[in-house]
């Protein structure tokens, strides 16, 4: 049975083959899809083979691909594979699409996700020529029932000059009423606070909103997300969850927040999963999330009450996290809030609410400066995501990671970040699984020694120590944040060239 119920939108059902027409060589394409979830499903492979076709002929076929986040192999790498794509924004996670930006064939703008939306209506990025969105259904008066993810979805409807919608089966139509669209958002200098003031506040609309005019097709699907794989927490993430879950018991005796903790924000991954797992072991109750992304783990903690309520932009479930949630979908309805990322990231919600934000890192340097993003310098990861739009304006924040990596070879702790996305500035707790170090009201030079022996791997404390020592002995006028300059990026460099960042 279909669910293009609207009549006039109902006489646009195609095929992907056909839609795709409707997108052009050039042409900047906002597509839906947030870690892996509620991403179009059929329309990505259809323009793939369009593209493959031009390219056998001769002909240029890449666009401009802008999504809320991270998508999935059959959508951001069928696209990589077809080499058609000339830019990416604003966060990718696909490994084809990796490669093509670190080679030099895609240009990619890493940008923080609640900035990415408003960007484009401030006219940074360009036309957006076509959107291409999937929901779940189209009601009769033409109103969109959104699926497993917002992202940047509104806007996409918004502001694209044709529109694409892909309305898949797959999405239980239950999920008419899990979504929260906000719509009053104004532009500089029309702006108006943002009246939330509770984590689970409703502010705007059930449904997404588009001009039936601007839609040029609808291709009906029933395929599924791409589940995120959930690995369970090993040693080392319970370790690091354990002193996270110590620290905001200290913070709650020092009475910093109430027993039931400040709203919840936490990055994806199995250290945060493990983080999330340690809080349903603990005393804690009565919690609430205000993030980004839903996570087994936080399905965990709804299901057993220790959280109550949790409002995010997207799922993030495993296979068998997405049978949970499927078989008990109604248990959840008023318990979890689906939002836009503009509003599920906003700095200034962030800041109001309170939130205690927990994301991971790639590195961090005896000063605590963070690079969440580059590999030794130039290569990128995967982005910046939210994490800076969490950090920089929560009322706690937290950068988790294990202490080392590639076998125990590489340093997650060194002189000098070889890329900075969190300045000192912004950082205030460094966990690994050997401590944490509270770096709150620290100056650069009383932080390292702190960061060195709370976090550092104990292989490589030594050689820290011994860095930091020398470089505040060189320059007795220069100490307030001491470097040996020639060689702060050595250990990047020794790793490079030898495959660890030890020495000899």
């Amino acid at each position: 049975m279909s669910r293009v119920i609207c009549p006039l939108l109902s006489t646009r059902v195609t095929t992907a083959e056909k839609a795709v027409e409707h997108i052009r060589p050039g042409d900047n394409v906002g597509m839906s899809g947030f870690t892996g979830a509620g991403y179009p499903k059929a329309l990505p492979t259809a323009l793939h083979d369009r593209m493959v076709a031009a390219h056998a002929r001769g002909e240029d076929f890449r666009i401009g691909l802008w999504t809320g986040a991270s998508t999935a192999p059959d959508a951001d790498g069928v696209l990589a594979e077809a080499k058609g794509v000339s830019s990416r924004l604003p966060y990718n996670s696909d490994p084809t699409m990796r490669s093509l930006i670190n080679s030099g064939e895609v240009d990619y703008v890493d940008a923080h996700l609640s900035h990415s939306a408003q960007h484009m209506w401030f006219g940074f990025y360009g036309n957006l020529d076509v959107a291409v969105v999937e929901v779940t259904a189209v009601l009769p008066n033409g109103l969109l029932v959104p699926s497993s993810s917002v992202g940047n979805n509104k806007t996409w409807l918004d502001q694209a000059d044709r529109v694409i919608l892909e309305v898949n089966h797959w999405q239980p139509r239950e999920f008419e009423g899990f979504h929260d669209v906000y719509y009053g958002t104004q532009l500089p200098p029309h702006r108006r606070p943002i009246q939330l003031t509770d984590p689970m506040q409703r502010i705007g609309d059930p449904y997404l909103r588009v001009d039936p005019a601007k839609v040029v097709a609808v291709v009906e699907t029933d395929r599924p997300d791409r589940n995120s794989p959930f690995t369970p927490p090993d040693e080392t993430s319970r370790a690091i969850a354990g002193h996270v879950v110590d620290f905001l018991r200290h913070e709650v005796r020092a009475g910093r927040m109430p027993p039931s903790l400040l709203p919840l924000q936490s990055g994806v991954g199995n250290v945060a999963n493990a983080v999330l797992a340690g809080l349903d072991g603990s005393e804690f109750t009565d919690l609430v999330a205000f993030t980004e992304v839903l996570q087994d783990g936080l399905l965990d903690l709804l299901d057993s009450g220790t959280v109550r309520a949790a409002s995010a932009t997207s799922f993030g479930l495993s296979d068998v996290g997405v049978e949970r949630f499927l078989a008990n979908i109604s248990s959840y309805k008023g318990r979890i809030l689906l939002r836009s990322e503009e509003i599920s990231n906003h700095p200034e919600l962030v800041r109001r609410l309170g939130v205690i934000a927990m994301n991971g890192m790639i590195e961090a340097d005896i000063y605590g400066n963070v690079n969440s993003t580059h590999i030794a310098g130039s290569r990128i990861m995967n982005g910046i995501g939210g994490s800076g739009d969490f950090t920089r304006n929560a009322f706690l924040n937290f950068f988790l990671t294990p202490s080392t990596a590639k076998g125990g070879k590489v340093s997650a702790f060194v002189p000098m970040a070889s890329h900075v996305d969190h300045t000192e500035h912004d950082v205030q707790i460094i966990v690994s699984e050997h401590g944490l170090a509270d770096l709150r009201g620290l100056s650069p030079r009383q932080r390292a020694p702190r960061i060195i022996d709370h976090c550092a791997d104990p292989s490589f404390r030594p050689a820290l120590h011994d860095y930091f020592a020398r470089a505040q002995a060189a320059r007795p006028d220069a100490v307030h944040t001491p470097h040996l300059l020639g060689e702060a990026l050595s250990w990047h460099e020794r790793f490079l060239e030898t495959g660890s960042m030890h020495a000899g």
